[in-house]
């Protein structure tokens, strides 16, 4: 995105806000109006005390000035609140436009995206914003009326002194433009580097247990450390460029004001200027060289926020590359169908999963999917869910293709019950209920019973109302799989996936899932993905998958006694086993 177009959108942000931006606008150019008219009471008071004009004009002029200094710190402070309250919007209205955007992609995306990365585009990359659309941008407005104005009285006042004023200001846009390329350059950089650190952090921080267990707690700070190193450095050299541009600057500011000092001077020796009018010159000179230093440093701020807003509008431009269809079935028996299916993950697209997969699945069949790891059982699995498009091929619903299917309403009809379940850090109820978020109580408490998960409910003090911690780590894992087992019987889905739902539970807790499951099974279709034979042998089909396509297929009574690869696998696990 070009820098002029970036800059547009950018302040475009702040269109909602007008109103209040109005507002404060007005109050702006109240103080903005008061500041250029200080310097010409000042002018007042020293020709009127050197003209013998008397007490009173020198009383009655600065009587005006406190006045003007009483309005003009209470329109600042309206300035300031109206335009923050405005920031604040702003960027409130950002960051849930920007987190819509990011929870809207497919799944591709966040193979590619780490979290921490993601989460440092909500909290860093858009406070940087924040002043930008609003607070600086008021300053912008209220700096360059009182250079507009100054300029225009220092004119009108000698127009040969201006001129001298103003020879260094070519030398100053220069400086400035060379000065935020390179900044809009290494502010981009920064906020890279500002994200990978947040990444490692983030990864870190949510695999604290496997860092605890290996004793990797040094490597971890030595990684973080690394991280944090480099964006220092790309702060030091971002602050190392901003002094010498603003040092630059700082001498042609005062520059401009030893020249009009001298030439002023001059002017008054001759009698062409009188010393009321070189003193409100000088004034009028500092107000110009203070509002074109603040220029200089809103400018630095612009192209910082530059840096910041090219990756925050890819984001909010982004489409998701799974998209939505509109076709949303009335009645669904959940007959499932793959035809020529070819499918390779977006970050690994040499490597293909499924090679032509053909199969279909009758409503109400259990068809159980085994093999080697990488056969592809568990891509299988996301594809029913459309987490991924086929890359060939296509999947269809009771003859609905995938594709024309509203992506919500088709992720309703599929619920997915996986080895380590995902629970969110709220209540046991609320996690349950996230399988139909208007479900009632006693709905609610009806699926924990199917589920086989009440009766531990209730043995909390807080029964439903019980906290499970980040990713549910308050329970065990026969817990949180009852739990999401509950919240998927909640959902009643046609077709059901149980993606290795019992590998990692012991003999006990598996027995109380396993018959959780049984009940959750009945009348949908349903996929099991499973290595175990318990979660295998009552289906009613069993495919084999290796090498991304269907090698065998039938039910396990016959499988297992003909050659081939199932019969090896169930003997490798009866060995295992022995």
């Amino acid at each position: 995105m070009e820098p002029r177009a970036s800059l547009t959108r950018l302040v475009s942000l702040a269109k909602p806000e007008i109103p209040t931006l109005a507002a404060g606008t007005f109050a702006l150019l109240v103080t903005s109006g008061l500041s250029l008219a200080y310097p010409l009471l000042v002018k007042q008071i020293i020709d009127g005390v050197l003209g013998g004009e008397g007490r009173a004009a020198v009383d009655q002029a600065a009587g005006i000035l406190v006045v003007l200094f009483l309005v003009g710190g209470i329109f600042t402070a309206a300035r300031s609140y109206l335009f923050t309250v405005a920031g604040e919007r702003v960027v409130a209205r950002l960051r849930s436009h920007l987190y819509s955007s990011l929870v809207r992609q497919e799944i591709g995306f966040f193979d590619e995206h780490r979290t921490g990365e993601l989460t440092n585009r909500l909290a860093s990359d858009t406070t940087v914003l924040q002043n930008t659309v609003t607070v600086n941008l008021s300053m912008l407005l209220r700096y360059a009326l009182m250079s507009v104005g100054a300029i225009a009285i220092l004119a009108w006042t000698s127009w040969q002194l201006t001129l001298v004023m103003l020879a260094v200001v070519p030398a100053v846009v220069i400086g400035a433009r060379v000065y935020g390329q390179v900044l809009r350059r290494i502010s981009r950089e920064f906020q890279d580097a500002l994200a990978r650190s947040t990444e490692v952090a983030e990864e870190t921080l949510a695999g604290i247990r496997t860092v605890r267990a290996f004793a990797r707690e040094g490597a971890e700070e030595a990684r973080y450390d690394e991280a944090v190193e480099t964006s220092f450095q790309l702060a030091k050299t971002r602050a190392r460029i901003g002094a010498l541009f603003g040092g630059f600057a700082t001498f042609f500011g005062y520059g401009a004001i030893a020249l009009v000092l001298w030439y002023g001077g001059v002017l008054l020796a001759r009698g062409d200027m009188t010393m009321g009018e070189l003193s409100a010159f000088l004034l009028y000179t500092f107000t110009v060289a203070v509002s074109l230093g603040a220029l200089a440093g809103l400018y630095n701020d612009f192209m910082k926020a530059l840096g910041s807003t090219e990756r925050v509008f890819e984001l909010l431009d982004r489409k998701s590359e799974v998209p939505s269809g509109t076709e949303r079935p009335g009645a669904i028996e959940g007959g499932l169908r793959f035809e020529g299916v070819q499918f390779s993950y977006p970050t690994r697209p040499d490597d293909v999963v499924l090679a032509g997969i053909d199969l279909e699945l009758a409503p109400g069949e259990v068809v159980a999917l085994v093999g080697p790891s990488g056969a592809g059982k568990s891509t299988v699995a996301a594809l029913l869910s459309r987490f991924y498009d086929p890359d060939e091929g296509r999947i269809l619903l009771d003859g609905h293709p995938y594709a024309e299917l509203d992506t919500d309403w088709l992720r309703e009809q599929v619920g997915v019950v996986s080895q380590e379940p995902i629970l969110f850090a709220t209540s046991i109820a609320e996690n349950i209920r996230y399988g139909r978020p208007e479900a009632t109580d006693a709905e609610v408490e009806d699926a924990a019973r199917a589920a086989n998960a009440h009766e531990f409910v209730q043995s909390f003090p807080e029964g439903f109302q019980t906290l499970v911690g980040e990713r549910g780590v308050r329970l065990s894992g026969g817990q949180k799989q009852r739990v999401a087992i509950a919240r998927a019987l909640l959902k009643d889905p046609k077709v059901l996936v149980l993606d290795e739902a019992t590998s990692a539970l012991d003999a006990e807790s598996e027995h109380l899932v396993q018959e959780a499951l049984g009940r959750l099974m009945r009348g949908r279709t349903t996929v099991v993905i499973a290595h175990r034979l318990s979660t295998v042998q009552d289906a009613d089909r069993v495919l084999v998958l290796d090498g991304g396509q269907v090698v065998q297929q039938g039910p396990h009574s016959d499988l297992v006694v003909a050659d081939g690869l199932y019969r090896q696998l169930v003997q490798r696990q009866l060995q295992g086993a022995g």
